[in-house]
């Protein structure tokens, strides 16, 4: 359990660090061939901090997220966007079998 919740925050803590510093740079299209991608047209810009955040899943294909500033797949955006997103003490849980949990704060799109 203590090597699960470990690894667990260490791969949080990497996640809110590159969070911390994603900042797109401004182009005229962005997108993806993919059916789920995202397509942009216009300047995007995201700026993402997280602090204490810790996500733990326990069980058979559960999921916990903390996600800052995302833009997920399916997202079609035609214009300037800025996404300022910032989660403080954020935590998520999910234990048992098929549960999902998500701290979500300025995204776009996706599920």
């Amino acid at each position: 359990m203590r090597k699960t919740l470990l690894v667990s925050l260490l791969s949080v803590a990497s996640f809110a660090v590159f969070g911390q510093a994603v900042s797109a740079q401004p182009s005229a299209v962005q997108g993806s061939s993919s059916t789920k991608g995202v397509q942009i047209q216009g300047n995007t810009e995201i700026k993402a901090d997280q602090k204490d955040v810790a996500a733990v899943s326990s069980g058979e294909g559960n999921t916990a997220k903390n996600t800052a500033g995302a833009i997920k797949g399916g997202a079609q955006i035609q214009g300037n966007t800025k996404i300022k997103a910032k989660q403080q003490n954020a935590n998520a849980v999910a234990s048992g079998k098929g549960n999902a949990v998500a701290n979500e704060a300025g995204v776009i799109g996706g599920k």
